[in-house]
């Protein structure tokens, strides 16, 4: 790992601000880099549209086979009318279209919510302007559409470049639509392309993993996340599961994981948290952001706030959410202010998944001198580097945090 140059901070000493577009000079993992991007802000606008809900889905989505009727301008009008609800925040770092299949919207009703992101908040130079999107959805002049209304990244959910996985995982593209999107995404301006994998499925052999992992670093993308398929409950999947299906293996997707790194790792992409890789001077904002305990706004059905201590979600029932929003009201469904020891809590929580670690806090230094720290540290599961608390087996990142539970506020 490099440490970033003083340079990549902003030249107003105490200001906590960074100069966005210096972030393309450093590693994914450069510890300077994730340090700097606690200041960042960004918004997350959650679009819940699906055309079908995937077996192992249990985010808040609108599933449209089993809706009588779907108004997609009116969610977008009301989106519209959260955001102008917001309290003063300063400029966006970052701006995420998550889902749900963000896809789904038009380029126009896209461009109408960060036109009012953009009247409320304003846009940082370099911003950088995210967008999930389904493969199918994606033509051409839907890719072209989006470049030309303002958005800097595109975030392919592939899953796997397998026929016969794609088809267990309820997927609706064909596996060379994603490849043909990534490339056509590349030749129309897009500043970073990314791809999402799902790994772990039983019908997936280790052989099946190793192709989709070589056809997805073979592609013109700078970005790749990688998630263990889980089985949430109350999803189709668990209840397969619970009728005899068989479950994930934990073994065999910590053999998975392993292999993506390596091969990953080869073809120059760097690991900056569990779950996340990319080229130098590619790392997602937002994801980075977050995971160094940023601030961001959440707008729409589900979504979540982290601002000035507070942490705050929305309805997760779309009946609900426009009632509220046309009612005048935030579509609050709770809120949690946190003190100055849970925030650093969080911090640490949310830290430890990086690949640059956590600075050592008081919290960080607590945990390490602890039995459970020492222990961790004894078995190379945890190391201290440079003042820095870093976990060196990233498989074993949720077993450290819950063994971090264990560190009282006293102990601080």
């Amino acid at each position: 790992m490099t440490e970033s140059p003083d340079a990549a901070r902003s030249s107003t000493p105490g200001n906590g601000r960074v100069d966005l577009p210096r972030r393309s000079e450093f590693r994914a993992d450069d510890r300077g880099l994730a340090d700097a991007a606690g200041s960042w802000k960004s918004a997350y606008i959650h679009i819940p549209f699906c055309s079908h809900r995937c077996p192992y889905c249990d985010f808040a989505i609108v599933d449209e086979s089993q809706a009588n009727e779907v108004d997609r301008q009116r969610y977008v009008d009301a989106v519209i009318s959260e955001i102008a609800m917001e309290d003063p925040f300063g400029s966006l770092d970052s701006v995420n279209f998550g889902g749900g299949t963000p896809s789904l919207l038009t380029s126009d009703q896209l461009e109408q919510i960060l036109n009012a992101l953009k009247g409320r908040f304003t846009l940082t130079t370099g911003v950088e302007i995210s967008i999930e999107v389904n493969p199918e959805d994606m033509d051409q002049r839907a890719i072209e559409g989006l470049v030309g209304r303002g958005f800097t990244r595109l975030s392919i959910g592939a899953q796997s470049f397998d026929g016969q996985v794609l088809g267990v995982l309820g997927r609706e593209h064909g596996v060379g639509v994603a490849q043909d999107v990534a490339v056509e995404a590349r030749s129309a301006g897009f500043e970073s392309v990314g791809i999402d994998l799902i790994y772990g499925h039983p019908s997936e052999s280790a052989r099946s993993w190793r192709a989709t992992v070589e056809q997805a670093i073979a592609l013109p993308v700078d970005h790749i996340s990688t998630y263990a398929l889980t089985v949430e409950r109350g999803t189709t999947l668990s209840r397969d599961v619970l009728a005899g299906a068989p479950a994930p293996d934990p073994d065999d997707q910590a053999d998975r994981y392993e292999m993506f790194c390596d091969l990953a790792g080869n073809a120059g992409f760097a690991r900056y948290e569990v779950s996340n890789h990319a080229r130098p001077g590619h790392v997602c904002v937002y994801n980075l952001s977050t995971w160094s305990h940023g601030e961001y706004l959440g707008f729409g059905l589900g979504a979540h706030d982290h601002r000035r201590g507070e942490r705050s979600r929305n309805h997760q029932r779309l009946d609900r959410y426009l009632e509220d929003i046309e009612g005048g009201i935030r579509p609050r469904i709770g809120s949690e202010t946190l003190s100055v020891s849970d925030q650093e809590r969080d911090r640490f929580m949310l830290g430890v998944r990086l690949a640059a670690g956590v600075a050592l806090t008081p919290f960080a230094t607590a945990f390490a001198s602890s039995e459970r720290g020492k222990r961790l540290i004894d078995a190379g599961i945890v190391d201290i580097e440079s003042d820095r608390l870093v976990v060196t087996h990233p498989m074993l990142t949720d077993a450290v945090a819950r063994e971090a539970l264990s560190v009282s506020v006293g102990d601080c």
